[in-house]
Parts: structure tokens; C-alpha cells; sequence
């Protein structure tokens, strides 16, 4: 990072400022009392899915967790302690996991190119592929393929998302909590809703719901 990429972070940071402060003097005030985000955001590392953006959301509206391909892996206690604090302290409402077409991620996890210490995590990925090959391998187009595994990498995790004892808990106490699966187009911003919406444990095959 240059030196004057870096400085202008700063004055960048300082109109930021005066442009809410302009709209209300009060604005970071009111942000410092506290937070009650009515959904939790868990979406890509990529730089170009910035979660409040996408969704119109102001500061304080979203808590978010990112990392490489929105994966929800349930061995991952940086997911997991996200999860927690959101669903059993913020009382989130929703949970959205969001995917985007042209995931880096997951186009590593179609080919066998070694990449460093990433191949761990991408492995998880793979087992998505493994899961939907035969779908995945009948689609002729490099492409269409691409954008089908993506699609099915995101409906994985919401599943993977319902299987935690975090959100089994909530639903098992009466708590109103939705898992929702999407992946937005980087060439279109539009976001693509994947019909895949996940309220109870009713919804798992039974070796997945958990007795408290």
C-alpha cells in the first residue's frame, strides 16, 4: 500500500465522518449506546461483498462474519462464537448466508491446484462437490457448472448452518429465528434468493435434530 493510498484512508475516514454528522449530530452517539441488528450477515472475504452495501443496511443494522466462501464449518470457533453471540445476545432474527457468482473459493475447489495453507479450507468445499457430482458433472458448461456449485455450496452451509446445536437451541426455546440462503451477482448487484429457508429442526433428517 502506497503512502498516499494509505494517508487518503485517513481523510476518507474523516469525511465519512462529516457526512453523517451532517445528517445527524447525534449519529455516532446514538451508534455508541448499543446494538440490536435484527440479522446476521455470513458472507464471502471477497472485497467486492461488502454486506451493508448490498442490502442498503446502515451502521449498527447487520453483524457480519466473513471468511472464504461463506463456508459455515462447524469446527470453526470464530464462526461459531459469531453464531452464538448473535443468535443467544443480539437475538437476530435472520441469519443470511450469502455467496456470491465467481467465488474464488470455490473455483479452487473445482480443480486440483495446490495453493498453500487455503487447500485446508478448501476441502470443505470439495465436500459440497462430492455431495452434488453427479448434478454438477452432467452440466457440459464450465460456467453454468461454476455458478450451479455455487448455488449449492451456499444451500449447503444454511443446512450446515441448522445443524448447530447454537441454532437447534434457539428453536427448541420458542426463539423466531430463519436461515435464508443467497449469492449476489457481481456483474449485476442483484441478489439471487435460493428458496432455501430453513425455521425449525423439522426440516432436518432426524439424525441431525438434537434432543435438550
Amino acid at each position: 500500500m502506497g503512502k498516499d493510498l494509505y494517508k487518503s484512508l485517513i481523510e476518507n475516514n474523516k469525511e465519512w465522518v462529516k457526512s453523517k454528522l451532517d445528517l445527524d449530530p447525534e449519529f455516532f452517539q446514538k451508534l455508541s449506546k448499543g446494538q440490536s441488528p435484527p440479522l446476521l450477515w455470513i458472507g464471502c472475504a471477497d472485497s467486492r461483498v461488502p454486506a451493508n452495501e448490498i442490502i442498503g443496511a446502515q451502521p449498527g443494522e447487520v453483524f457480519v462474519h466473513r471468511n472464504i466462501a461463506n463456508m459455515v464449518v462447524h469446527t470453526d470457533m470464530n464462526m461459531l462464537s459469531v453464531l452464538d453471540y448473535a443468535v443467544n445476545v443480539l437475538k437476530v432474527k435472520h441469519v443470511i448466508v450469502c455467496g456470491h457468482y465467481g467465488c474464488g473459493g470455490v473455483k479452487a475447489a473445482m480443480g486440483n491446484q495446490s495453493i498453500g495453507l487455503i487447500d485446508n479450507w478448501v476441502r470443505h468445499i470439495k465436500d459440497v462437490y462430492r455431495l452434488h457430482k453427479s448434478e454438477l458433472d452432467a452440466i457440459s458448461d464450465e460456467d453454468e457448472r461454476f455458478d450451479k456449485f455455487v448455488e449449492f455450496n451456499v444451500k449447503e452451509q444454511v443446512f450446515d448452518l441448522a445443524k448447530t446445536s447454537i441454532v437447534q437451541n434457539a428453536w427448541k426455546v420458542g426463539q423466531d429465528l430463519a436461515l435464508h440462503g443467497w449469492v449476489y451477482g457481481l456483474s449485476t448487484g442483484i441478489v439471487n434468493d435460493l428458496k432455501v429457508t430453513i425455521e425449525n429442526d423439522s426440516q432436518l433428517d432426524d439424525v441431525y435434530q438434537l434432543n435438550f
